[in-house]
């Protein structure tokens, strides 16, 4: 390189340093006439002054103009990639918001839902583990946690949409749906409606009971219950329905923290809720899902395994021992070791 050329660069990069200072116009003017950039060696006659005068302010125009564009164009190229790369994306299902956390990096994502009457915290114990190998996604169904409650329709079917705008806003694909109690039905039902974004599906401590055949003594002490809830909500779940949710084994702190959100929960959308799961047909939906359904169930109270065998439908089940409802807050480190068992045997499935 010769010198002049490598005046050049040097002078270029001192420019545009000090360009970045704001003091555009003088700083280039005060380099030329200190010739930092060289325009004549010649005698200085009063033609020759005057000459390399309106150079000099052309080449200073010129360069002001060229240098100006550079830092603006690399400044505002940069803030803008930072923004949209931190930038979170505001899911909401016809005006309700949904609060959900994305951990944003992984090629197999693991998308996991709360069930009734409890939040995306309930999941901590497994974001953690397998945030490094995977692509975490966890949400706030409508009506629970920071997740809006402006509408009055609280169906399986309604939380399914919820779901499923989540996998299209964020364009999650190579999904494996893990849903807790009544979102089992849920991540039933987003897996039937987006075939092409989910692999796998796994229940937590849920579809139990599959067979139960409802006699009409069974549908009036629902319809009672219900009814009851609805008239007194707090009351009527305590004395009704809390037990059953923890076994001897589950520790008191958990057992008040899951009383303490069911019983504060929103009571027309708690029971509405809780009604309409019931009434979800889970045979018949299972029937249509055409995947294996991996279930993490504790054996406090039994899985009716002899219920899929009957209707075909094609399981795999987990059992982690003597706990209560919530097994992923009460045995999180074999809960987490089952289910990398259950995610493993999904995508080797897909890889086939």
């Amino acid at each position: 390189m010769n010198s002049s050329s490598k005046n050049a660069k040097i002078n270029m990069a001192i420019c545009y340093n000090l360009v970045k200072k704001r003091d555009m116009k003088r700083t280039i003017s005060e380099l030329i006439e200190e010739k930092a950039i060289k325009v004549d060696h010649g005698f200085d006659g009063p033609c020759q002054k005057l000459k390399r005068h309106t150079t000099m302010n052309t080449i200073a125009n010129h360069l002001f103009c060229f240098l100006l564009v550079i830092f603006y164009s690399c400044n505002n190229s940069g803030t803008n990639s930072k923004t949209t790369l931190n930038e979170k994306i505001k899911v909401d299902n016809q005006g309700v918001n949904i609060d959900y956390y994305d951990s944003k990096t992984g090629d197999a994502i693991l998308l996991f839902i709360h069930g009734w009457g409890s939040d995306q915290t309930y999941w901590a114990n497994q974001v953690t583990p397998f945030v490094n190998k995977y692509r975490v996604v966890t949400l706030d169904l409508p009506g629970f946690g920071k997740s809006g409650r402006n509408r009055k329709s609280w169906t399986v079917e309604d939380y399914g949409k919820d779901v499923s705008v989540v996998l299209n806003k964020l364009d999650l694909r190579n999904v494996i749906i893990i849903g807790h109690s009544m979102s089992g039905a849920i991540a039933v039902e987003t897996a039937l409606t987006n075939p092409s974004r989910i692999i796998g599906v796994i229940g937590v401590d849920n579809f139990k009971d599959i067979g139960i055949v409802l006699t009409p003594k069974i549908e009036e002490e629902w319809r009672n219950f219900y009814r009851t809830a609805r008239q007194n909500f707090k009351k009527t779940v305590s004395e009704n329905m809390l037990q059953y949710l923890f076994s001897p084994s589950t520790d008191i702190i958990i057992r008040k923290r899951v009383s303490n959100d069911i019983l504060n929960a929103d009571t027309i959308m708690a029971v509405d809720c809780l009604e309409n799961a019931d009434k979800y047909p889970f045979v018949e939906k299972l029937k249509s899902l055409k995947k294996t359904l991996y279930l993490i169930n504790s054996d406090f109270m039994p899985t009716d395994t002899l219920a899929f065998q009957r209707n075909k439908i094609d399981y795999d089940l987990f059992n982690i021992g003597t706990t209560g409802h919530y097994p992923m807050l009460e045995k999180p480190g074999d809960f987490n070791l089952l289910m990398q068992q259950a995610i493993d045997k999904i995508e080797s499935k897909e890889t086939k």
